[in-house]
């Protein structure tokens, strides 16, 4: 039994190193020389505009896999991800609302990833503020003639002016929308190719952006941590890392059945100890329960194996 463990961990522990160093691998950016290309209708968009992408792919896999499309902020933001299937030439395309979290201007990145590949392309970005009207300066009224002064009246007690109403603002991550202050999934009719970011690994290995896995993970990303400070800083952080090689991973569950049940195994905990983040409302909640979660899975996925793979050595040496 601890045999089987200790090689278990160690198989683990060889796919999370190709995993990073998939990760980071520098991004091509000359379209003449990958099989992969991604363009843009134009060259400069504003606020409202449709960004049309579209490219081709020269050599398509054996299997059906999508491409994967993100764009990204001057400052280094994903602000949406969408995956899209190439057709039988290899052609694909989608289209992108100018504006939204697209809230400032400047040149913006368009990525793209198939399998292995990845090219990005650039275009400006700017916003279109309204432009303040001028209002007519007013004539000269004529000076009226004096009159006497009426008796003083007594002054009128200021009446209070009411209190602003502050509305609670939602941020909803891509793939979900504001219903009444709670961010709820967005329904599709194919809800494997909708667009929207989402956990490609987790849909991956549930069947389904719909199970309740996946739509749990979501809603703890847009209800806790987009709506505090610390949460968005966290998840700007892992996007960049996790969608890195997240499309591989999802290719691979796909093509392997077996592989898919051995990532939902490993999934299933980690899912479990996220539910406690659905109990985080304020900036300090999310703060201390994101630590506590993470340092809990560090200890069930790292030091957990770790400590039974030194007492396996401990007692194959004395038994020597």
């Amino acid at each position: 039994m601890l045999k089987m463990k200790l090689s278990g961990f160690l198989a683990f522990a060889l796919l999370s190193i190709s995993i990073l160093s998939f990760g980071l691998t520098d991004a091509v950016n000359a379209q003449s020389d990958l099989p992969l290309s991604v363009n843009t209708d134009s060259s400069s968009y504003t606020t409202g505009n449709t960004i049309e992408i579209s490219g081709m792919i020269k050599i398509l896999a054996e299997y059906e896999q999508p491409v994967v499309l993100m764009i990204v902020s001057p400052d280094g933001n994903i602000v949406t991800v969408q995956q899209v299937m190439p057709d039988s030439d290899g052609f694909y395309s989608a289209t992108v609302k100018a504006g939204g979290t697209m809230n400032s201007g400047g040149e913006y990145e368009v990525r793209a990833q198939y399998g292995a590949q990845k090219i990005t392309n650039t275009f400006d970005f700017m916003t279109s503020d309204p432009k303040p009207t001028s209002e007519p300066e007013p004539e000269p009224t004529p000076e009226p003639e004096p009159t006497p002064e009426p008796e003083p009246t007594p002054e009128p007690e200021p009446t209070p002016e009411p209190e602003p109403v502050v509305e609670q603002v939602v941020n909803c991550g891509p793939g979900t929308e504001s219903v009444n202050g709670v961010c709820q999934v967005i329904q599709t009719e194919e809800p494997e190719e909708s667009e929207g970011g989402g956990c490609l690994i987790a849909t991956a290995a549930y069947g389904s952006e719909l199970a309740p896995q996946v739509q749990m993970l979501r809603e703890i990303r847009d209800n806790q941590l987009m709506n505090t400070e610390s949460g968005s800083a966290f998840m700007t952080t892992f996007n960049e890392l996790y969608y890195s090689f997240s499309p591989t991973i999802a290719d691979m569950e796909r093509e392997s059945p077996v592989f898919k049940e051995i990532v939902k195994a490993g999934l299933t905990p980690m899912i479990s100890t996220l539910s406690i983040m659905e109990s985080a409302e304020t900036e300090s909640e999310v703060l201390g329960l994101g630590l506590s979660v993470i340092a809990l899975n560090l200890g069930m996925y790292i030091a957990a194996p770790a400590l039974i793979a030194m007492k396996v050595n401990q007692q194959i040496r004395s038994r020597i």
